[in-house]
């Protein structure tokens, strides 16, 4: 008699995910034992399923019951724990499961130092308006016949000449700052042209710690605006405009000298002079009869 050779018994069906957790988006590497094709299969594949729907990879198996593929986590994979499914897609196979847990990376915040631009300081020397001076007037009075003798009175009045200077400021592009006057006297009128200053940008004008000025850059970068000074005093002011950049200009502001007080000063003497002449002249014709 022929003895029966004995069946190989079958191992149940058994998935290894590895890695088995990870990001949305990241690989990972199935095998599995217990998944028998049958030897007529001509091509034993299987597909890799995501919560038993959504195909993530592939791979091939054998006779033998091995096999092994790669797959990918969807890039839209919530946090937590989810199933991966190995499922042959030629020829009657079983399939094998196991767990695959999406672990979602903290965002990254990257902080960029912060950017310090130092400006030299601008030095302007100091401006000095030079005295008034006022000659009072000589008076000369002699015996009849009586001569007097009156002097004009000459007042000068000079004021050093400032020059308007701009100060370009290094940012998104060079600018320059122009007012139409280098020296003013408080009520005159002042404007202020510029260009470099981001398009549509909010443009503010100040000196002295007061805004003198606001207006809007245009398409260009220029603007323009009249400066008002609420309050100044003589000397020489730094006017900024503010738009992104700084842009620096300089004006002059002088008081011009009155002589009014001086001629009716003058008045005032000669009438004196010219009355006490008269009666000296009296005196003198009264002392000949």
């Amino acid at each position: 008699m022929l003895s029966a050779t004995p069946a190989t018994a079958q191992q149940p069906p058994a998935l290894t995910v590895s890695p088995n957790a990870g990001a949305p988006g990241s690989g990972f590497k199935v095998s599995w034992t217990g998944i028998y094709f049958p030897r007529t299969c001509e091509f034993p594949t299987v597909r890799v399923l995501w919560d038993g729907k959504t195909v993530v990879g592939s791979g091939s198996g054998s006779s033998n019951g091995t096999g092994s593929g790669s797959a990918t986590v969807p890039a839209n994979a919530a946090e937590g724990s989810h199933r991966v499914t190995v499922q042959p897609t030629s020829c009657q196979a079983s399939s094998a499961s196991n767990n695959y847990t999406v672990r979602i990376p903290p965002p990254v915040t990257t902080t960029k130092p912060p950017v310090v631009t130092t400006n030299p300081p601008v030095t302007n020397p100091p401006v000095t308006n030079p005295p008034v001076t006022t000659k009072p007037p000589g008076v000369t009075t002699t015996t009849p016949p009586t001569t007097t003798t009156t002097t004009t009175t000459t007042t000068t009045d000079s004021s050093s000449p400032s020059t308007s200077t701009t100060d370009a400021f290094t940012g998104p592009g060079d600018g320059v700052l122009v007012l139409d006057k280098d020296n003013i006297q408080p009520g005159d009128d002042l404007n202020a042209t510029g260009i470099g200053c981001p398009k549509g940008a909010s443009v503010t004008l100040k000196s002295l710690g007061q805004d003198v000025g606001k207006t809007t850059a245009d398409d260009n970068g220029a603007f323009s605006s009249p400066v008002k000074f609420a309050n100044i005093e003589p000397g020489r002011h730094k006017v900024r405009a503010e738009c992104g950049i700084v842009l620096v200009g300089n004006v002059d502001v002088t008081l011009s000298s009155s002589s009014g007080g001086t001629t009716s000063t003058l008045v005032v003497l000669l009438f004196f002079l010219l009355v006490g002449a008269a009666m000296l002249r009296r005196q003198f014709s009264g002392l000949r009869r």
